[in-house]
């Protein structure tokens, strides 16, 4: 966890926020001394592994038959 002043944190806080975003986490000192962690929010978390999990759902309902695999499998030895 990287430690930034509460300075820079108040001067600098849309591009921290922005990283919090991504995944990166803080911890927010005042004259050297940690007063607070900044982490990404788990609400953020689980949306992403909503999504995932419907496109994994999503991707499952596209079967491919076995005739069709052969004939895929086949036209690539030609």
């Amino acid at each position: 966890m990287e430690e930034i002043g509460s300075y820079d944190a108040k001067t600098k806080l849309p591009e921290i926020l922005r990283r919090v975003e991504d995944g990166e986490a803080f911890t927010i000192t005042n004259r050297g001394k940690p007063v607070a962690d900044l982490v990404p929010t788990r609400v953020g978390n689980q949306k992403r592994a909503e999504i995932a999990i419907k496109n994994i759902l999503k991707a499952k309902k596209h079967k491919v038959s076995d005739d069709l695999l052969k004939a895929l499998k086949d036209s690539d030895r030609k």
